[in-house]
């Protein structure tokens, strides 16, 4: 898309390399009275800037909002422009152009919903008023995927109209198709030109031969928002008589046939759950996945986590599409939910079968990276503000929004440089044997071929960890094994971090694409004994922690370093990035001298200040040593204005990871809250592991205590309950393990 004449050619006349597209998480749904905006949660809402930050992507054009519920919710005549005023116009100036969405995942303004007879009357009327607003927008989603809302918001309930019936389902849908061809027709009025990129979700349903009625039903399903919109819905449609039990009318339904309004692109959006396998076995499923659907009992789940081998992915069903409408497609959402490795790997999987798909002959045009500054809430499917989060090519967790590894790969998919990041060595989890939730099924007939999942694998190079014997050592071990991200332990009974050649053999040996230094002194848990540490311990601690950062500096490897809040226990004010250290003890001395040694040696290192510790993998810290003694029956005395910034080790090491694919640097603090009381954080993980807290002394403390960490850069860690949630549940489980390894077998004999 472009507004030089020199320039390749828009995708509505054909371009000629596939195009990268953004698209802005920018849902407004309702759920019953209560609207919920994306906009005001990720921060664009009041960010002028963020215009100039898509920019600097090089994408061609960006899904962009200009919401009917936000624009105009109290009629057309009272409509406010100023918000896309200013920002429409800017798009284009900077080369981007514009997509304009009127109605995504919404219902419209409260005096109107999916089901009610005049939605598409007014929704056309908005779209004018857009339409001469900004006469020189060409392209237009007047609604973004009108079988998935309809879905949400009339067959399962979740969004308003909160209905239930398969009548209520194909009248919201009619009303979101009719009302595109409305709105088309209403903004070709005033710019004949204008372009109907038309978005819905790429699905795909497998099954056991006992589901193949539901499978296929499923399948022509997925089609019908298309099909109507190019007048192919007629008594030789395989859902035709569907459509007329469920309510149609003959008469409106031959409205569709004799007036279509075939997009000028059609926009699949394709997600890991958009491939689904249906089973009759219900018995092999967790209950979450059990469902009923038309009278017929079954299990529900996406392919990648149910069937032994992956599915070939996006590349055969955008075949499908094309082979189906014989009109240009384009990937209208490219986004997984996942660590940034696999974001990563997933971008590229798509944007490597839409080439092939086009090399092929299929009028692919675009792949759109979906959310550019993340989204909201999307497990839930945004029925309540829990605050999860799934960053983007851009993250805005922190006081301005920070470029993601994403962001530097889209670059680099815009400018055809080479694709180097180490992590795309790797295989995604949904190729990998952990993938699974239930005991795994044989589809030989769906699946990949085994040339083609180990065209998926490479060598990748590691991480090398300093450090082998440590709670934080072992947790990077740990996660980095499951993210399919090899590293080397290296204690020092491998590799001396003091001894400068000693670091260089083992780089030069492994060939690391980073290095953490998890290695050196912890501080004692405040509260509990005192084991100490020596001068030379300290000085050790600084001069590995110097060492390795020079050998990152001099090999050109990201280096993360951990340090704590000891180096700020005398500062009196914010306790954020920018703070002063202020040690006030020995061990605090030697974290700061090895803070400012580090960053002297080597500017792009990461130093990651964190809190106490806490992990299932042992009595870990504080909170471990605490509950160690409440399982031997001992009582725990913890000072009652003892404040903590409590950190467990499996999220901590997940956001390093997160920041080492970045590539970022400075200071970063990191914890799963800022600072809670200690007498009350053992008193929560007491009670979820049903110790009880009659031996916690000064339990009834009530102060609140003050910011002991706090952070400018982004609080990327969960919230502290979800946190204890999972170690109370991980405790349990180790200690089963343990129980079951202590229980002595029986002979053969």
């Amino acid at each position: 898309m472009s507004h030089d004449t020199n320039s390749p050619a828009s995708p509505a006349t054909g371009s000629t390399a596939l195009e990268l597209w953004g698209g802005l998480e920018c849902t407004i749904n309702r759920v019953s009275d209560q609207y919920f905006s994306q906009m005001e949660r990720n921060g664009h809402i009041d960010r002028l800037d963020d215009i100039d930050r898509f920019a600097s992507l090089g994408i061609r054009a960006v899904r962009y909002p200009v919401l009917w519920e936000r624009t105009a919710p109290d009629g057309v005549d009272k409509a406010d422009w100023s918000w896309s005023d200013a920002r429409l116009p800017r798009l284009r100036d900077l080369g981007v152009e514009p997509i304009a969405g009127l109605v995504h995942h919404g219902s419209g303004p409260m005096h109107t919903s999916l089901v009610s007879p005049c939605f598409a009357e007014k929704l056309a009327e908005f779209a004018s008023a857009v339409a001469q607003r900004y006469p020189w927008l060409t392209f237009y989603t007047p609604v973004n995927e009108p079988l998935t809302t309809a879905r949400f918001s009339a067959l399962s309930g979740v969004w308003y109209p909160h209905a239930r019936s398969e009548q209520s389902f194909v009248r919201a849908l009619l009303n979101q198709c009719r009302a595109t061809i409305l709105a088309m027709r209403a903004i070709r009025a005033v710019n004949p030109d204008a372009k109907l990129v038309q978005t819905d979700d790429l699905s795909r349903t497998y099954g056991t031969p006992e589901m193949a009625e539901l499978v296929d039903f499923f399948n022509e399903r997925r089609w019908l928002s298309w099909d109507l919109l190019c007048g192919m819905v007629g008594p030789e449609h395989a859902l035709y008589d569907f459509m007329l039990k469920s309510g149609a009318d003959p008469e409106e339904l031959q409205w569709f046939r004799d007036n279509p309004c075939p997009p000028d692109i059609i926009g699949v959006n394709y997600y890991i759950t958009s491939e689904r396998w249906l089973d009759h076995r219900v018995e092999r499923f967790p209950d979450s996945h059990v469902h009923e659907y038309k009278g017929l009992r079954h299990a529900d789940m996406e392919t990648a986590r149910v069937l032994a081998n992956p599915t070939r992915g996006i590349g055969p069903l955008l075949g499908e599409v094309w082979e189906r409408y014989k009109l240009p497609v384009a990937i209208t959402e490219a986004h997984i939910d996942a660590h940034r490795e696999d974001q990563l790997r997933w971008l590229r999987e798509i944007w490597q079968a839409a080439q092939a798909q086009r090399d092929a002959g299929a009028d692919i045009r675009a792949v759109t990276v979906w959310a550019l500054l993340g989204s909201y809430d999307w497990n839930c499917l945004v029925t309540a503000c829990h605050g999860y989060y799934e960053p983007g090519p851009f993250d805005v967790r922190g006081a301005e929004p920070r470029p993601t590894a994403v962001a530097d790969l889209m670059r680099r998919l815009s400018s055809g440089r080479r694709l180097d990041h180490p992590v795309l060595h790797g295989s995604g989890w949904w190729h990998r044997p952990g993938r699974f939730l239930c005991q795994p099924v044989a589809a030989p007939a769906v699946t990949a071929s085994l040339t083609e999942r180990q065209q998926a694998r490479a060598v990748m190079p590691p991480i090398l960890v300093a450090g082998a014997s440590g709670a934080l050592a072992r947790a990077f071990a740990a996660r980095c094994k499951a993210r399919n991200l090899p590293c080397v332990l290296a204690g020092r009974d491998m590799m001396d971090a003091t001894d400068p050649a000693a670091v260089e053999r083992m780089i030069r040996q492994h060939r690391p694409w980073a290095i953490v230094n998890a290695a050196g002194c912890r501080p004692p848990a405040p509260g509990m004994a005192d084991v100490g540490q020596t001068d030379e311990q300290y000085r050790a601690h600084v001069a590995g922690a110097v060492v390795l950062a020079l050998a990152a500096a001099r090999h050109g490897l990201p280096y993360q370093m951990f340090s704590s809040t000891a180096v700020l226990a005398g500062v009196e004010g914010r306790r954020d990035e920018a703070a002063v250290p202020v040690p006030l003890d020995a061990f605090g001395e030697c974290q700061a001298e090895a803070e400012r040694r580090v960053q002297g040696a080597n500017p792009r290192s990461l130093i990651v200040r964190s809190g106490q510790f806490f992990s299932a993998d042992g009595d870990v810290g504080l909170l471990g040593q605490a509950l160690a003694s409440l399982r031997d029956g001992q009582p725990v005395a913890i000072p009652p204005d003892l404040a903590l910034a409590p950190s467990y080790l499996p999220d901590l090491v997940d956001a390093c990871l997160d920041l080492a694919v970045d590539g970022e640097q400075g200071i970063w603090h990191l914890s799963n809250h800022g600072g809670v009381a200690a007498v009350d954080l053992v008193a929560r993980a007491a009670q979820l592991l049903g110790l009880g807290t009659m031996l916690v002394q000064d339990a009834a403390n009530d102060a609140q205590p003050l910011p002991v960490l706090e952070t400018r850069r982004g609080a990327l860690l969960p919230s502290l309950d979800y946190a204890l949630a999972r170690f109370a549940a991980a405790s349990q489980a180790h200690a089963q393990a343990v129980e079951r390894r202590s229980v002595p077998r029986a002979g053969r004999g």
